[in-house]
Formats: structure tokens, sequence, C-alpha cells
């Protein structure tokens, strides 16, 4: 069945794993779709969905979202340009934290998205980097369903989190630590690195 161009189904609710009933059909959204708020989909059965939430959510995969007749559509991961990254992964862990980026953690792998200047930086740290095609998952926030929000060098990734860095956010502060500033956010005084900012 599909909707008609101009009468889109409504969700107004959001669903979270483990689900008690299977989705009849799905959406299929990169990582930065599956935040959203209010945003018209449409599902790979061809259904127009309005998604109409109160409010911005973190959307994992698995997850669904609920239409005004009850029906579930379920969320799934697409394919991503992706980096594997491999070496002393405590270490290349702390630093891509240190930049705020999202990055999905494995037993013998990270996995980040594909962006030069934190590609460059990782070479440096001595990582042995692969670029990969797959659904990007990253660890979500540590209170719940949040992100970890970071910095765009240079590409703009469409939910108003592009802050246009060209360059390496240790300013020499002192702290012995770098510092990843996110110009529009207020952070005071936490110097917390990889926190998770809630939508």
């Amino acid at each position: 069945m599909t909707a008609g161009a101009d009468a889109p189904v409504r969700a107004f609710s959001v669903r979270r794993v483990p689900l008690d009933a299977v989705p009849g059909d799905h959406v299929l959204l990169s990582y930065e779709a599956r935040l959203l708020r209010r945003r018209r989909l449409e599902t790979a059965a061809g259904l127009a969905v309005l998604a109409d939430l109160p409010e911005a959510v973190s959307l994992d995969e698995g997850d669904a979202l609920v239409l005004d007749d009850g029906r579930l559509i379920g969320v799934r991961a697409a394919d991503e340009a992706l980096v594997e990254v491999r070496g002393d992964l405590p270490r290349l862990a702390w630093h891509i934290g240190n930049r705020h980026t999202p990055c999905e953690l494995g037993t013998d792998r990270l996995v980040i998205r594909r962006d030069h200047v934190l590609e460059g930086m990782l070479t440096g740290l001595g990582a042995e980097l692969r670029n990969v095609t797959g659904p990007f998952r990253p660890e979500g926030g540590a209170y719940g369903h949040g992100r970890t929000m970071g910095h765009s060098h240079g590409t703009s990734h469409g939910d108003g989190h592009a802050h246009g860095h060209d360059h390496d956010h240790d300013h020499g502060h002192g702290h012995g630590h770098e510092h990843g500033h996110e110009h529009g956010h207020e952070h005071g005084n936490r110097h917390a690195h990889g926190h998770d900012a809630e939508h």
C-alpha cells in the first residue's frame, strides 16, 4: 500500500527495543537521519510517513515509529562511508572521544565516519585504517538514548551540528588534555570528554 503524496500517515511516538511486535515495514536511515523530530519519510514498501514527535530523539536500529493507527515502522541503519580503525584501541579511542566524535566500538576495531582530518590524526598515532561501507551504529549516550556530538571538518551533516572546524583542537590550555570546543553549545567548565548531548 502506498500513501498519497499529500496524505502521509503520521507517527507521534517511538517504541524502543525490544519490541513486543514485529514491524510490518521499515525505514532505512543514516546515522544523521536517525536524529529527528519532524520529518517526512518513506518506507521500504513506499508508504509516506510524517514523523511528528514531541521532541527530537536519537533512534537506534531496531527501534520503531508508532503510526497513529498503531502499526509499527521499524528503523534500520543505512549503509554509509566509514573507516575501520585498528591498533592501540584504548589510546585511539581516547583521542577519538576527545574530539567528541561518534564511534562504534568493537573488540578488535573502532569504526568512525570518513573524515580526512581525523584520519590524518589517527594515522599519525600509528593506527591502521581501512575504508569500509556498512551501517553505522556508534556507542550511545551514557544516560540513555543520547548522542556524542562531533565536529564537522568541512562536511555538513544536515542536522544543524556542522561546526566547520578545520584545525586540531589542542588549544594549549595547560590542563594536560585537549579541548573539543563546540561553538554554539555551552559547556561551562566541564572537561569530561565524549559527553553526550540529549536531544
